[in-house]
C-alpha cells in the first residue's frame, strides 16, 4: 500500500459556518505531510474528522485502507494523535501516564515497560519518570504526550501544532524526533501555521484557508511556482528614500527589512542593473546585493490572499 490517508469530499459545518468544505487529498505512506493554514482555516477540524473524533457531514477518510466511519476501531488501532490542546494526566507520574496508555491500547505490559523506558530516555524525561506530571513545564508535558502517542508504535501519527509555545530547545528536540520516527516508517500528518517549521520538516504541504485546499505540493515547488515573488535585497552605506526605489522599472512591491530593502520583481536582473545605476548616480556604495527566491511564507500569504479574494 502506497497511500496512508485518502480524503475525498470531506465536509464539516457548525451551524452556518462551513469549517471544512469538500476537501480532497492523499498522504503517501512514510511521508511527513504538512497541513498549513491560518488560525480558523479548518486544520484542527480536519484532524478531528480523520481521527474519528468528529463525524463529517459529507465525504470519507480512509486510513491505511480502513474507512474511519465504517471501520473506526481498526483505523484507531493504527494511529496516534497529539491534539493541539493535549495534556497529560496531572495526578499521575510520567511513568504511570505511559503505562495507562499502553493498557488502553492493549500493549502487553512488558512491551509497555520496555517502550516507555526507551521513549523517556529519548526525550530526556527518564530521570523525572516518577514525578507527577502536574509539576512539568509545558515543554516537558508536550514531550510526555508525544511519548504516550509513540508508545503504541502507530503507523500514522497526527500532530496538531506540536511545537506551539515551546522553547527553542524543546521544539528542536520534537522536530528531531519527528524526523527520526518518520525515517523508521511512521507516516506523519503535521498541522502547523509555522512556515519555517513546515519547510524544514515536510515532504509535501497542503495549504488550507476558509475550509478549502488552496494548494498541495512540495515546499520547493510551491516556492518556485510563485515566480513573481522573487526579490532583490539591497543595502547601501547611507539611508535612501524608499519612494525613489519604488520608481525602478519591474518592481511590483518593496519593503524595508532592518537596514536592507527588499524589492519584489519577476525581472531580478533588470532590477539589479537599475540599483547599480541608482547607486552610481547618488554616489552610494552598495554594501550587499542578493537575489532571493520566494520564501514559503511569501507563497503562503499570496495563496491565502488569493483564496479570500483580496
Amino acid at each position: 500500500m502506497k497511500t496512508a490517508i485518502e480524503v475525498e469530499g470531506l465536509t464539516k459545518s457548525f451551524g452556518e459556518i462551513i469549517a471544512v468544505n469538500h476537501i480532497n487529498f492523499e498522504v503517501k505512506k512514510d511521508e511527513i505531510f504538512g497541513f498549513l493554514g491560518p488560525n480558523g482555516a479548518g486544520k484542527t477540524t480536519t484532524i478531528r474528522m480523520l481521527t474519528g473524533v468528529l463525524k463529517p457531514d459529507e465525504g470519507k477518510a480512509i486510513i491505511m485502507g480502513h474507512d474511519i466511519l465504517k471501520e473506526p476501531l481498526k483505523a484507531k488501532q493504527i494511529i496516534s494523535v497529539v491534539p493541539e490542546m493535549a495534556n497529560a494526566y496531572r495526578d499521575l507520574t510520567a511513568w504511570q501516564n505511559l503505562m495507562l496508555m499502553g493498557e488502553l491500547y492493549g500493549v502487553p505490559k512488558e512491551e509497555s515497560r520496555e517502550r516507555a523506558k526507551f521513549l523517556l530516555k529519548e526525550f530526556g524525561l527518564y530521570e523525572r519518570r516518577n514525578q507527577l506530571a502536574r509539576g512539568f513545564s509545558k515543554g516537558m508535558k508536550q514531550k510526555l504526550i508525544l511519548c504516550a502517542a509513540l508508545l503504541t508504535e502507530p503507523q500514522v501519527l497526527f500532530l496538531d501544532e506540536p511545537t506551539a509555545g515551546l522553547d527553542v530547545e524543546s521544539a528542536r528536540l520534537i522536530r528531531d524526533m519527528i524526523r527520526q520516527y518518520n525515517r523508521e516508517g511512521t507516516t506523519i500528518f503535521f498541522s502547523t501555521h509555522n512556515m519555517e517549521e513546515a519547510n524544514r520538516l515536510c515532504d509535501r504541504i497542503a495549504i488550507i484557508n476558509h475550509g478549502k485546499i488552496a494548494a498541495i505540493d512540495t515546499p520547493e515547488k510551491l516556492r518556485m511556482k510563485s515566480t513573481e515573488l522573487k526579490s532583490v535585497e539591497v543595502s547601501f552605506n547611507k539611508p535612501v528614500p524608499i519612494k525613489e526605489l519604488a520608481e525602478i522599472p519591474n518592481v511590483t512591491n518593496l519593503k524595508k527589512i532592518g537596514d536592507k530593502i527588499r524589492l519584489y520583481t519577476d525581472e531580478p536582473h533588470s532590477v539589479i542593473n537599475s540599483l547599480t545605476d541608482y547607486a552610481r548616480r547618488k554616489k552610494l556604495t552598495i554594501i550587499s546585493l542578493n537575489t532571493l527566491a520566494p520564501t514559503l511564507e511569501d507563497v503562503f500569504i499570496k495563496l491565502v490572499k488569493e483564496h479570500r479574494g483580496d
